[in-house]
């Protein structure tokens, strides 16, 4: 697959979601029709080992094994894709570069990697450009994409993130929860260079103001729906910025109360979208010993989704 850049790098990125059988070993059956379905709905791209695909709760052979699927069944299908090397380890996450960018097995190359700055103990700025450039130099010319959630350890300035990229040209773009208009004025200061993702419920507010894309979880939801809005960002925003209201509204008042309220992890909820879709087969399962949110609930939401946003209803 072409390495991508930061003018390349944009638009609606679905994740793969991991799917495990009922002891809780990886089905790559369910996983491989999963693959199939993303790539019929013409997304912009698929990335795996993101949080929804569980990359904390895989073993090193189910790593490889997810990954080398994925670049399979995307370079048969000329799909653009991103595979996710993150682990709280360092030394984790580099055996996972290593792996994928030297297997002789290997199908391709994805078109980036995304990592996290190791997890356990915060580091500091000097370390994380220490890690972030012999990341870069493992990769050896795959592009890295930095994911920097609200709940890392810790959670990175548009200033900040801009003296990082300085120093590790290989690094390409964000993946960042975003925030006010004060955060977008700063990241279209210091991150000009970067493509910058937000959350997918955000993305026509986020291109609004220089995003250029989402690893979405509205893909969780409907991953044809947000191409479809994705695409129409491109010719009809205030109509997407309308649809964003609803979404949302669904979002915040139907699905973050379950990691607000009900104490749930951002995969369980990842998850519970897909089921509510309905687009593939991916359970209600997380690995242990996450909490997994029963089906029923997908059951309830459905045609409260139908009802505020029916764009998404529909596959």
């Amino acid at each position: 697959m072409q390495a991508l850049n930061a003018n390349t790098l944009r638009g609606n990125w679905a994740t793969l979601l991991s799917t495990w059988d009922e002891h809780e070993q990886l089905d790559t059956t369910r996983l491989e029709a999963q693959i199939d379905a993303l790539i019929a709905m013409r997304v912009d791209g698929i990335y795996s080992h993101g949080t929804a695909g569980e990359f904390h709760a895989q073993t090193e052979a189910e790593f490889d094994a997810v990954a080398a699927l994925l670049s399979q069944k995307c370079e048969q299908a000329g799909m653009p894709y991103q595979i996710g090397v993150s682990h709280m380890s360092a030394q984790i996450s580099l055996g996972r570069l290593q792996r994928v960018r030297h297997s002789p097995g290997a199908a391709g190359l994805p078109g980036a990697v995304q990592v996290i700055l190791p997890d356990w103990v915060a580091v500091s700025e000097l370390e994380a450009v220490d890690f972030m450039q012999r990341m870069a130099e493992a990769a050896d010319g795959i592009p890295l994409v930095l994911y920097n959630p609200p709940h890392a350890k810790r959670v990175w300035a548009p200033e900040a993130i801009g003296r990082l990229a300085a120093k590790v040209p290989g690094l390409i773009g964000l993946k960042t929860a975003a925030g006010d208009d004060a955060w977008f004025d700063a990241m279209r200061r210091h991150l000009p260079h970067l493509s910058v993702f937000v959350p997918g419920h955000h993305l026509a507010r986020g291109i609004q103001r220089g995003a250029r894309g989402a690893y979405s979880n509205v893909a969780c939801l409907n991953p044809a729906a947000a191409q479809r809005w994705t695409d129409q960002m491109q010719t009809d925003l205030p109509a997407a910025l309308e649809l964003e209201s609803r979404l949302a509204r669904f979002v915040e008042n139907h699905i973050a109360p379950f990691i607000t309220r009900d104490g749930y992890c951002n995969g369980a909820c990842d998850r519970l979208m897909a089921l509510i879709g309905g687009w593939a087969d991916v359970g209600q399962t997380m690995r242990w010993p996450y909490r997994s949110i029963p089906s029923e609930q997908a059951e309830r939401l459905r045609p409260i989704l139908a009802d505020l946003v029916p764009e998404f209803a529909t596959i």
